[in-house]
C-alpha cells in the first residue's frame, strides 16, 4: 500500500494541469511547490534561491525569478556558467527574463552571456550597486532594459557611473527608469544610441536643463515619459522644456497630463493650461508657440461645442420639418399598416376557428 501511494503521489498531473506542475528539486534547480514550468515558461516566485537554476529547459522562452536571494549575478549565471571560453548551458530561445526583487547588487562581466536571443529584461527593484562595463555585452537583441526602482540603494553611485558604458554597445529601444528619485535628465552620454523612449516617470524632476535636453535630441527621435514628477512651474524652469518641445510635442507623449507641484498657487495645476501671465513670464514674444493652453485654447474649445450644439439643432429641426410637411403621408402610410395587421390577424382567427370546430376532426381523433 505504500509502495502505491508513493506512485501516485509521484505520477504526473492531469493534461489540464501541466501549466501549474511543480518542476521537481534538483541541485539548483527551482523547489518544488514554487517554481511552474510549462515547456516554454518557467517561474520560481518567493523562492530564496541564491543561484539562478542550472537545469532549466534548453527551449524556455520565459524565464521569470521574483522574490530571491540573488546578490550576485556571476557571468553566464543564467547558462550554465562559463567553461572554456563559452557558457556551459546556453539558452538559445530565451526572449524574456524578469529577476524583480531578487535582492540583485552586483552585475559581473558578461553576466547575461549564452542568452542571445534575449529581447526584455526587468531588473526592476533591486538595489543594483555595480554593474560591470560589460554586464550586458552578449544581449545583441536586448530591446528593452527594466530598472524601474533600482538605483534607490544607499551609498550606490549616480547612474552615469553605475552604468558607465555598460549600455552604450546595446541597441536598445526603450530604457526604464520610473521611481527612481532622480533629480535631473540621465546624462546622454551614458545612453545607448538609437534609443527610442526613456521612461522617467515617477521621479523627482522638477525643472529640466536645457543641455541635457539638446543632447538627447542628438540621439535621435528620443520620447520621454515624465508623469507624476514634481515640476516647477515658472518662467526660468519650464523654458527649456517648452522650447525642446516647440513643433516636435511627440516627444512627451504625455505633456497633457503633466502636472505642476509648486508654487502653491499653481499646485496640480495641468502644465498644457498654464498661461504667460500665471508663469510672470516678461518676454512673451518666444513663447508664442510653446503656449500649449491659456485662454484662447479654452475659448476655442467653448466655441467648438457651441458650433456642435448648433448643427445638432439645425439637424433636429430639419428632421421636424420634414415629418411636418409630409404628415399626410405619413398618417397614410399608418393607416394603411393597421389595416395590413388587423386583416393579419382576422386570417389567424378564421384558421384557429376552423381549426377548433370538432365537426372537422378526422376519424382517427374521434
Amino acid at each position: 500500500l505504500a509502495a502505491d501511494a508513493a506512485h501516485r503521489h509521484e505520477s504526473p498531473p492531469p493534461p489540464g494541469l501541466l501549466g501549474l506542475w511543480a518542476a521537481p528539486a534538483a541541485g539548483r534547480s527551482c523547489p518544488s511547490c514554487f517554481c511552474f514550468a510549462t515547456p516554454d515558461t518557467v517561474q520560481c516566485r518567493y523562492v530564496r534561491l541564491l543561484e539562478p537554476p542550472d537545469e532549466l529547459p534548453r527551449a524556455v522562452h520565459n524565464l521569470s525569478i521574483v522574490g530571491g536571494n540573488l546578490t550576485v549575478l556571476r557571468t553566464a549565471a543564467f547558462a550554465g556558467g562559463w567553461a572554456r571560453g563559452e557558457p556551459v548551458r546556453p539558452l538559445g530561445n530565451l526572449t524574456l527574463l524578469v529577476l524583480t526583487h531578487n535582492h540583485i547588487e552586483t552585475l559581473e562581466e558578461a553576466t547575461f552571456a549564452g542568452l542571445p536571443s534575449l529581447a526584455t529584461l526587468d531588473l526592476s527593484h533591486n538595489p543594483l550597486r555595480s554593474v560591470a562595463p560589460g554586464a550586458f555585452a552578449s544581449c545583441a537583441r536586448l530591446r528593452t532594459l527594466r530598472l524601474n526602482q533600482a538605483l534607490l540603494a544607499p551609498g550606490a553611485p549616480p547612474f552615469a557611473e553605475l552604468l558607465d558604458g555598460a549600455l552604450l554597445n546595446l541597441s536598445l529601444v526603450r530604457l526604464e527608469l520610473a521611481g527612481n528619485r532622480l533629480r535631473q535628465l540621465p546624462a546622454p552620454w551614458a545612453l545607448p544610441p538609437g534609443l527610442e523612449e526613456l521612461d522617467l516617470r515617477n521621479n523627482s524632476l522638477r525643472a529640466l536643463r536645457s543641455e541635457r535636453l539638446d543632447a538627447l535630441a542628438a540621439l535621435g527621435r528620443v520620447r520621454l515619459l515624465l508623469d507624476s514628477n514634481p515640476l516647477h512651474c515658472d518662467c526660468a524652469s519650464l523654458r527649456p522644456l517648452l522650447l525642446w518641445l516647440r513643433n516636435a510635442t511627440w516627444r512627451a507623449p504625455g505633456v497633457r497630463r503633466l502636472r505642476c507641484a509648486s508654487p502653491p498657487q499653481l499646485r496640480d495645476r495641468l502644465l498644457w493650461r498654464l498661461r504667460l501671465l500665471q508663469l510672470e513670464c516678461l518676454d512673451g514674444a518666444d513663447w508664442a508657440l510653446l503656449e500649449p493652453g491659456g485662454a484662447e485654447e479654452e475659448e476655442m474649445e467653448t466655441a467648438s461645442y457651441v458650433f456642435f450644439g448648433i448643427v445638432l439643432a439645425l439637424i433636429g429641426v430639419v428632421f421636424l420639418m420634414v415629418l411636418y410637411l409630409n404628415r399626410k403621408g405619413i398618417k397614410r402610410w399608418l393607416s394603411n399598416l393597421r389595416e395590413a395587421c388587423r386583416d393579419q390577424m382576422e386570417g389567424y382567427h378564421y384558421r384557429y376557428e376552423q381549426d377548433s370546430d370538432p365537426r372537422r376532426a378526422s376519424p382517427g381523433d374521434l
